[in-house]
């Protein structure tokens, strides 16, 4: 073969590569938005936009993190809740007697959430003497994080271009046509919340409102006015207020501004400046009375941001933007070679009906990480069930922060795909609900330390919910939320060795909810430690002559939660070598837990008894928390309670919400079954368009990518991206596993920059489904197991690794700072 030959090959390739690499971090259409779930979502971790890219009035929804209805909680909410608690342990315990339960426990709870909030739209309408386009093109760029909408009109080009600045917390809007002086349009406001219009100059329109002081959960409908828009308390605690600036800058042409909008006319480009501010000053604080300054704030930022030039406000965008994103990369070999030029949807939508394409798995996963990193930044709000882009009053669930697998799952890719900082704001936030869950342990129980329940919001809600007897203690009376939280503490110091943040922060917050759980668990007559009442979230059984019930003693979920947190709090105290005589009581108390059982079916039961499931498909899979997130169950370390899991993913079926899909595939992760995963991912990857979804068939994937719980829900994301990443790479154990399950489709590829446990850095390629080489940076040194499907050497320290029951293995003592490089043998 000639050079030249050779040379013309590795330009092809290269080609081929680039190409392949654009189509796998863009979305791209040919057509507007027509419906939300088809708008293409920009955010800053504060300031969230859906893009819709329509031609004659384009249409832009807005967020902002902080707005939320409400204020903050009553100090005294139920204070008869604890006498009601010993009678639900004798009626549990002594007489099982689960009907009798269900009404006492219903005294036991609190209020609802309050609901994350719409900021509004802009509208920007553009006067064309033609109004059909020749040509049309729309984008969400993930390599930039900025969206651009093109489209020609009678000759002319129109362009909009879309970011949303960290760096200088605006949202820029430039609007430009490749011919002089055709941009005629009017720009204005809107708002589902209470608001008025005024200008400032001829460039400034200025909406300023209010939140609702309390708006009731979208499932709630029994009010006659669930928005309340006005406070009623008489004391400006609740219902904070908003305001929200734009702002146009001209190069020609003319801006004349009104109530109505700004109208620009005869211009070449225009620059549009959004920046928004809310008076939230904490959640212990009146938004109003107590609140912040929120049109100095907005005006701060403004008045910053309009001083440089637009390539100066794009680039720090954008390095600001690529520090994150930039740090991992994933490539799916389409061995096909084939290069897919499809639209997004269309691409979706092909896949969905049976197209081999690897490549939009990557874009999933890299648009997973890209909504992590838009959605939640250090300082700011953590990542709500929306993520921060909601279009209603009253959104699903109240796109709340649901504590009893949502939040956790949204934050379930911060630490192995290497954004960790962005997993801040969850630390923030369990901050915050660990003091409100001091006042509710004392409150409703009569207890030590701090306790979290379902739900919760911006206020920190802690109490279980249920609005004083209305709620499904099924749901409402689960108090394992911040104990799941406090497994996000221990996992980022797992991560990162950060021992600073693991004495100041998460030790002393997972000291306050092990206080709570040494005081919620009692006896039973077999002297184990057993939670009552105990609820497996959302989920039923079937016990007597018919009954169903949905209450019971030490449930496995409740059970793996506490197991979780006692063991992690055990390696915290030893890893911080204080607390000896407190983790001595913690290791026996731990050993006294009521155990994981295989039911007669061969699967993990759920109760502590074997009962029959209501709903054998039931989405929740609470029970194999053990299995994951959980370190309990594993096939190297426990395999016949991997196997009753595996036996219990198979009775439960793959069917299920985004969401659950999702937590599915890290289940099969886990199980090291990268096939049974892969099944599940195309399954979560299924097309589901917003006007033909079939809510009871489950959920899938919308247009703009946007997981379909039903309707919108961004943890399924967040979980599927998860676990992609489980199939990859995983470190729960102790040992750095590469490939751990790796399905047979993905025969070629290669990953850069993913974390493990111990501060490693590992990056990996592969070939015909056999690790070929890996480069692993060992960022704090210490002990090193290497696990393998095939034989690898480290060319470092000319050591082979060794055969087990499980692969191969390599153990070693590494250096921090020094990178390691394997190669297949």
């Amino acid at each position: 073969m000639t050079k030249k030959l050779l040379v013309l090959i590795g330009l092809i390739s290269a080609t081929f590569y680039s190409v392949s690499a654009q189509q796998n971090e863009k979305l791209w259409y040919k057509q507007a938005a027509k419906e939300w779930t088809e708008a293409l979502p920009v955010g800053n971790g504060r300031l969230g936009a859906m893009i819709f890219g329509k031609v004659n009035e384009e249409l832009i929804q807005l967020n902002e993190s902080t707005l939320w209805s409400g204020g903050p909680i009553p100090k005294s909410i139920n204070p008869a809740a604890p006498k009601y608690l010993a009678q639900v342990r004798d009626v549990l315990l002594k007489e099982e007697d689960y009907e009798k339960a269900a009404p006492l426990i219903k005294k036991m709870q609190g209020l609802f959430t309050e609901s994350y909030m719409p900021l509004g739209d802009i509208l920007i309408k553009q006067k064309f003497k033609d109004t059909a386009a020749s040509y049309y093109y729309r984008d969400l760029n993930l390599k930039n994080a900025t969206s651009t909408t093109k489209f020609t009109i009678d000759g002319t080009e129109f362009i909009r271009q879309v970011f949303s600045s960290a760096p200088d917390q605006v949202i820029v809007i430039r609007l430009s046509a490749n011919k002089p002086r055709q941009l005629n349009c009017t720009v204005s406001t809107q708002s589902l919340l209470l608001y008025q219009h005024s200008i400032n100059g001829n460039n400034e329109l200025i909406m300023k409102g209010r939140a609702p002081s309390h708006t009731d959960p979208s499932y709630v409908n029994k009010n006659k006015s669930p928005v309340i828009q006005d406070d009623t308390t008489g004391n400006n605690c609740g219902g904070m207020r908003y305001e929200l600036i734009v702002k146009a800058l001209n190069k020609d042409g003319a801006i004349v501004a009104d109530t109505a909008g700004l109208q620009i006319s005869n211009a070449t480009e225009v620059l549009l400046f959004l920046s928004a501010a809310t008076s939230f000053n904490g959640f212990d604080k009146c938004p109003d009375k107590d609140g912040k300054d929120e049109d100095k704030i907005a005006r701060g930022y403004l008045d910053k941001a309009v001083k440089k030039s637009y390539t100066a406000l794009f680039n720090s965008h954008r390095a600001d933007y690529n520090k994150f994103y930039d740090r991992v990369s994933l490539n799916l070999k389409d061995t096909t070679g084939q290069i897919n030029e499809l639209p997004s949807d269309e691409r979706l939508l092909s896949y969905s009906k049976g197209s081999y394409d690897p490549g939009l798995e990557a874009l999933y996963f890299n648009y997973g990480r890209y909504l992590l990193i838009s959605a939640s930044r250090p300082g700011g709000m953590a990542a709500n069930l929306q993520g921060i882009w909601n279009k209603e009053l009253r959104p699903p669930w109240s796109s709340n922060f649901t504590i009893n697998i949502n939040t956790e799952m949204n934050y379930w890719p911060a630490e192995v795909t290497n954004l960790s900082e962005i997993h801040q704001p969850l630390f923030d936030l369990i901050k915050n609900i660990a003091v409100t869950g001091a006042a509710t342990a004392k409150e409703f129980y009569n207890m030590n330390g701090w306790v979290a329940h379902h739900n919760s919001d911006i206020w920190a809600v802690s109490n279980p919910v249920g609005n004083m007897g209305e709620g499904d203690p099924k749901w409402a009376n689960w108090p394992q939320g911040g104990n799941w939280l406090c497994q996000h503490l221990w996992e980022h110091y797992s991560f990162t060795k950060d021992k600073k943040f693991l004495k100041e922060t998460a030790y002393p917050l997972m000291k306050g909810a092990v206080m709570f759980c040494i005081d919620w668990l009692v006896q039973d007559k077999d002297g184990y430690l057993v939670v009552v009442p105990s609820t497996s979230p959302e989920n039923d059984f079937k016990y007597g002559n018919g009954k169903i019930s949905g209450i019971s003693v030490a449930t496995t979920m409740d059970m793996s939660i506490i197991w979780d947190l006692f063991t992690n709090m055990i390696e915290a105290s030893a890893e911080l070598g204080i607390d000896a005589a407190f983790r001595d009581t913690l290791i026996a108390k731990k050993a006294k837990l009521y155990p994981l059982h295989i039911g007669k079916k061969g699967n993990l039961q759920e109760w502590n008894k074997d009962w029959e499931d209501v709903d054998p498909h039931h989405r929740h899979v609470s029970h194999l928390f053990g299995l994951h997130p959980g370190r309990q169950i594993a096939p190297v370390s426990t395999p016949e309670f991997a196997a009753a899991a595996r036996k219990t993913l198979e009775l439960r079926g793959d069917e299920g919400t985004g969401w659950s899909k999702a937590w599915k595939i890290n289940f099969w992760a886990r199980l090291l079954d990268g096939n049974h995963a892969h099944l599940l991912l195309r399954e979560l990857l299924k097309y589901t368009s917003q006007s033909n979804t079939i809510y009871s068939s489950g959920g899938g994937t919308y247009p703009n990518f946007f997981d379909a719980h039903p309707p919108f829900q961004i943890d399924g994301n967040f979980g599927g991206t998860s676990g992609m990443a489980e199939m990859l790479l995983q470190s729960h154990l102790g040992e750095l596993h590469l490939l751990a399950a790796l399905p047979d489709i993905w025969k070629e590829g290669q990953v850069k920059g993913l974390k493990a446990r111990g501060n490693y850095e590992i990056s990996m390629s592969w070939k015909n489904h056999q690790l070929i080489t890996a480069v692993v940076i060992s960022k704090m040194g210490g002990p090193c197991k290497i696990r393998t499907s095939n034989p690898v050497m480290i060319k470092e320290l000319n050591m082979k690794s060794k055969k087990d029951r499980d692969g191969y293995v390599l153990s070693f003592t590494s250096k921090k700072g020094t990178t390691y490089h394997l190669s297949a043998l």
